[in-house]
């Protein structure tokens, strides 16, 4: 099982959902650099469950216990190991997947994998609870970025057939940018929120669930870094998404809508700014060309797939009496992933950027 990824800054993420901890090490971030563990600690409650109806109402506190690799709120140089509790866990609630596997989750195929050894309570190493670590090794890694003037953000796109509006993929304002990485339902529109609880309630309570589109951004990374082919920008972002559970697609700039421009459309044409700097006067392919920075804001969406762990019986087999049968899921779980994997986004994204500097 490979939980570790990066070439530079390498993390690797430990544990299970209902183990007693789940963590991560962070190996190669530079010494010296000064950590305000109270940002830290506001990303890791973005993330937090338990807030609201749009989430599990399983309450972790999500309180990081930092090994190694800092002191004095000042990172060392040496790997950096952090632990985060498992406080609130209600194994027996999944006694049934043991032979019974979720539709449109990872206990058929780590069944087969591993042989049936795998840990299903609470989904074990596959469940989304493991973007905890993710949370704080980004949370860490993009408090390093911003002294570099490289800021990142994110909002909930949409959720199901209800949209927000979008980022102006030209120029993102910096207020803005502070306001959506203070919220845990970030949103650039206010009135769209209670559109999206309203549908993510709806679901809920028909024993169902929802997915929907976060849209992340960076500003501030310079031009020419990356590599064309295999080492380009989009190749090392797109591989570290979709280690987040649940991510099925992701897009930059224009993305698929890319395919209906012509040519002379879709081409982001040069100019000087004000300030004699080289800009482009559209951002369709989202700040990466030729697999390298252009200067302009990194900009790219991703799919999130409805959560498949629902109350609703759905068909599945038994896989001791090897025959069809009906699964009734119990246990807590969120209606919408979306709200609370923006900041795991974020985080990933801040962790691709830090391995590209």
């Amino acid at each position: 099982m490979s939980s570790c990824w990066g070439n530079k800054v390498k993390i690797s993420i430990f544990g299970e959902s209902h183990g007693k901890g789940i963590g991560v090490v962070v190996d190669n971030l530079p010494a010296g650099e000064k950590i305000d563990m109270e940002q830290v600690l506001m990303h890791m409650g973005r993330r937090a469950p338990g807030k609201d109806k749009t989430a599990t109402p399983r309450l972790e506190k999500d309180l990081p216990q930092i090994l190694s690799g800092m002191l004095n709120d000042t990172t060392t140089g040496t790997p950096m190991c952090a632990v985060i509790e498992n406080t609130n866990t209600r194994s027996g609630d999944y006694g049934n997947l043991l032979t019974a596997p979720r539709p449109g989750h990872g206990d058929y195929p780590g069944f087969i994998r591993y042989n049936g050894f795998n840990d299903i309570r609470g989904g074990g190493h596959f469940s989304g609870r493991l973007t905890a670590p993710i949370v704080f090794a980004g949370s860490v890694c993009r408090q390093i970025l911003e002294k570099k003037g490289i800021k990142i953000a994110s909002h909930i796109q949409s959720v199901g057939k209800v949209c927000d509006s979008m980022f102006n993929p030209l120029k993102i304002d910096e207020g803005l940018i502070d306001s959506l990485n203070k919220q845990s339902f970030p949103v650039i529109d206010p009135s769209s929120e209670p559109k999206m609880r309203e549908y993510i309630e709806n679901a809920r309570m028909s024993q169902d669930s929802t997915g929907g589109v976060i849209e992340c951004v960076a500003t501030g990374v310079p031009a020419g870094i990356g590599s064309p082919m295999f080492g380009g920008v989009e190749n090392l972002i797109s591989s570290i998404m979709f280690g987040i559970p649940a991510v099925k697609g992701i897009e930059f700039g224009a993305g698929f809508a890319i395919t209906e421009m012509l040519g002379s459309q879709a081409n982001d044409q040069y100019a000087y700014d004000e300030n004699g700097r080289v800009v482009t006067l559209s951002n369709n392919n989202g700040g990466i060309t030729g697999g390298i920075t252009n200067g302009m804001p990194i900009l790219f969406r991703i799919a999130v797939k409805p959560t498949p762990s629902i109350s609703k019986p759905q068909q599945t087999v038994d896989l001791t009496k090897h025959e069809n049968t009906e699964l009734v899921i119990h246990g807590r779980h969120d209606p919408c992933i979306v709200p609370r994997a923006t900041v795991v986004a974020e985080s990933a994204l801040a962790i691709a950027l830090i391995n590209l500097l």
